[in-house]
């Protein structure tokens, strides 16, 4: 079993909190970069979401 799989399975049913992890993780890059790379962070983001399951919070970033 890969690594990604144990860590897909590990976060299985807690998707809300994995989504919310991701925002509170991207947002902080965004602050101590000064939102110089938010563009790639929202991207990154979305990308991460898909692969491990997408929160309760599914609003389109502006």
């Amino acid at each position: 079993m890969s690594m990604m799989d144990k860590l897909k399975q590990m976060l299985k049913g807690h998707q809300e909190q994995t989504g919310k992890g991701i925002d509170k993780a991207g947002d902080a890059f965004d602050q101590r970069t000064g939102g110089k790379y938010s563009g790639q962070v929202d991207s990154a983001q979305d990308k991460l979401k898909d692969q491990f399951g997408r929160s309760g919070d599914d609003r389109p970033r502006h």
